[in-house]
C-alpha cells in the first residue's frame, strides 16, 4: 500500500454526513478525500434506540472512541460501556456491534487499519461480503429488544 505524500487538512465543513446503507447510520468519512490506502477513519452519530451492523473484518483493526455520550458496543458475546473519551480497540476476527440503548445521540469517531480496499466503491475485485457479515448484520443487540431498527425509508 503506497503512503500518503504530504499532508490533508480536513475541516468540519469538508464532511459529508450520511446514512449508513444497511442501517440507515449518520457518518462521515474523514478521509475518503484523501486516498489513503492505509487507514480509514468516520465519524458515527448514533441516534437513541439505534444500532451498526454486526460485522467484523478481514485485515483491520478498528479503535472505536466516544466523542460524545456514552458508548455501548458488543465485541463477541461481550457488551461493553464506553465513557466519553474512552475507546476499545477491536482485532479483526472479532464481531462487533456499535448500539445506543439510551434516549441521547452517542457520536464515535471510529479508526481502523490498514484499509480493506476491496471494500471500497471503485475496488477492482468483488468482494466477499460473507467475511465481513458472517451473520445477519441488521441482527440487534438483546439491549435493544422490541426496538425497530433501521427506520422505514
Amino acid at each position: 500500500m503506497k503512503a500518503i505524500e504530504g499532508y490533508f487538512l480536513i475541516t468540519p465543513d469538508d464532511l459529508h454526513w450520511r446514512p449508513s446503507n444497511l442501517m440507515k447510520i449518520p457518518n462521515a468519512d474523514y478521509l475518503e478525500r484523501t486516498g489513503s490506502e492505509n487507514l480509514g477513519a468516520r465519524l458515527w452519530r448514533l441516534p437513541p434506540k439505534s444500532a451498526n451492523t454486526l460485522h467484523k473484518h478481514i485485515r483491520a483493526e478498528e479503535f472505536y472512541f466516544v466523542l460524545e455520550g456514552v458508548g455501548r458496543i458488543r465485541v463477541g458475546g461481550e457488551t461493553l460501556t464506553v465513557p466519553k473519551y474512552g475507546g476499545v480497540l477491536v482485532g479483526p476476527d472479532q464481531l462487533r456491534q456499535v448500539f445506543n440503548d439510551t434516549d441521547s445521540e452517542v457520536l464515535w469517531l471510529i479508526v481502523g487499519a490498514p484499509e480493506e480496499t476491496e471494500f471500497l466503491p471503485g475496488a477492482q475485485t468483488k468482494a466477499d461480503m460473507s467475511l465481513i457479515y458472517p451473520v445477519d448484520p441488521k441482527q440487534l443487540p438483546e439491549e435493544l429488544a422490541g426496538v425497530e431498527w433501521p427506520p422505514e425509508s
